[in-house]
């Protein structure tokens, strides 16, 4: 029985494969997660992009009216578009980003 406990303590291999896939693996966990806040934050500015343009989008329209000699009449319509607040581009900015 102590023979096995001493091969036991004194068995040392894989130790230093072990010790190099810890390594391995926690620089590739660290280079993911760079990588996913990166295209994060890029899928944010193509969403802010998509957003700006929805709001430039003009949307005022006008119809004028119809008259004919006594017979009938129709009134016009007229609708303006006014900039809203959030219209602008580059208003959203993430908490934890430097904007530029």
């Amino acid at each position: 029985m102590t023979n096995i406990f001493t091969k036991l303590i004194n068995d040392e291999t894989g130790f230093i494969v072990s010790a190099e896939l810890i390594l391995v693996a926690t620089i590739a966990v660290l280079g993911v997660v760079v990588g996913l806040s990166e295209i994060a934050f890029g899928i944010n500015n193509e969403l802010e992009d998509v957003a700006s343009a929805f709001g430039s989008v003009n949307q005022s329209f006008q119809t004028n009216g119809l008259h004919s000699e006594g017979k009938a009449c129709t009134a016009g319509s007229r609708y303006e578009d006014d900039s809203d607040t959030c219209d602008s581009q580059y208003d959203i900015v993430g908490s934890g980003y430097l904007s530029e």
